[in-house]
């Protein structure tokens, strides 16, 4: 909206043009929108929630202590955050933009509803399975099928390598279903890491300010160019987007941080996620995005692992899934484990960073 309103009109406010100037002022208005809401917004969910987010009877036995009462759909302050500041802060003319904010807020709008049945019903069922994975496919589908036309040419339909600089696997029309299951893996992978306090959200800020860079380089003809990275027109908009996101998600931070005011929910996991997928998408590095969210990754095949070994010999390979859980079970403390787990997340963020300059 400033992009619009200022950029080309008036000269001594041309700084708008300029990506890096306009990603900084989307963080910092995202973190001021969550400073000034969440108070209110937090408030305003307890008054709602009398008993909080329903506790699961057969987790770790503190949670039933510790986390009962404890408000949900947290996620909302991050998605207007985010919302708002990108309207405000990005040009809007740029489809990988909308692409975007559409699978975080139809991502956004699924896990709201399935919030909205578990506190109704006063249980840890929401959405039936199969309608939210219904909803996730349809909303990525589109997506996707958006991001291949706006890109165009071979590079749309294509599948870009780390480290293999000329390499580019064409999909052809199999690519909306490749980049549809890319936004659904990333937004499930983020919903099951979050189940600690601040588990989930420090890990996706380190993911969006891995992003934010790989947008603007990719964006950058001459960056991509020296990078020998495939260059895709009008994707540096994107690190407007992942600013924002770095933003919102330091601001609900504030409120998450142990002892948690306030969840996410599935409202802003499965937002989250799907965010980091479409934008994954849109700057095809969609396999870098399984290194820099590998601790996503872990928790999802730690959960597959358990259940199809379970159902295969009626044992537990870990005492509880997610992985995280089954260190609670093993008496670590949480902010060890939520530490330790946010180390392992900067050090995947590092290892992905390093496949731009691995040619």
């Amino acid at each position: 909206m400033l992009y619009d309103l200022f950029a080309r009109n008036v000269h001594i406010l041309r700084l708008f043009l300029y990506l890096t100037f306009r990603s900084g002022g989307a963080c910092l208005t995202a973190l001021v929108v969550s400073f000034v809401l969440g108070p209110r917004l937090i408030r305003w969910l307890k008054s709602l929630q009398k008993s909080g987010q329903p506790i699961r009877s057969d987790g770790p036995e503190r949670h039933l202590i510790e986390k009962i009462g404890t408000p949900t759909m947290g996620g909302t302050l991050i998605l207007i955050a985010l919302a708002t500041s990108t309207l405000l802060w990005a040009n809007l003319e740029n489809a990988y933009v909308w692409a975007a904010l559409l699978v975080t807020l139809g991502y956004g709008a699924l896990g709201f509803a399935d919030d909205f049945l578990k506190l109704t019903r006063r249980n840890t069922r929401g959405l039936p399975g199969r309608m939210k994975l219904a909803g996730q496919a349809g909303i990525g589908l589109v997506a996707s099928f958006w991001i291949m036309r706006t890109t165009g040419g071979a590079l749309g339909s294509g599948l870009a390598l780390p480290v293999f600089k000329a390499v580019l696997i064409p999909l052809g029309p199999a690519f909306p279903l490749f980049g549809m299951l890319v936004m659904m893996g990333a937004s499930n992978a983020v919903n099951l890491t979050d189940g600690l306090d601040g588990l989930a959200i420090v890990p996706t800020i380190i993911a969006a300010g891995v992003f934010a860079l790989i947008a603007y380089l990719v964006g950058n003809a001459i960056f991509a160019q020296y990078l020998q990275l495939h260059f895709v027109a009008g994707a540096g908009e994107l690190a407007v987007f992942c600013s924002a996101l770095i933003g919102a998600g330091l601001g609900f931070l504030w409120f998450n941080a142990p002892p948690a005011a306030v969840f996410m929910g599935d409202t802003g996991s499965l937002a989250l996620g799907g965010a980091l997928g479409a934008v994954a998408v849109a700057v095809k590095h969609e396999i870098v995005l399984a290194i820099v969210g590998g601790l996503f990754v872990v928790e999802t095949v730690s959960v597959i692992v358990q259940v199809f070994w379970y159902k295969r010999t009626g044992r537990r390979v870990f005492l509880m899934a997610p992985l995280h859980h089954h260190f609670e079970k093993k008496g670590w403390a949480e902010p060890t484990i939520v530490i330790r787990f946010w180390i392992i997340a900067m050090i995947l963020a590092l290892a992905g960073l390093a496949t731009l300059k691995l040619r």
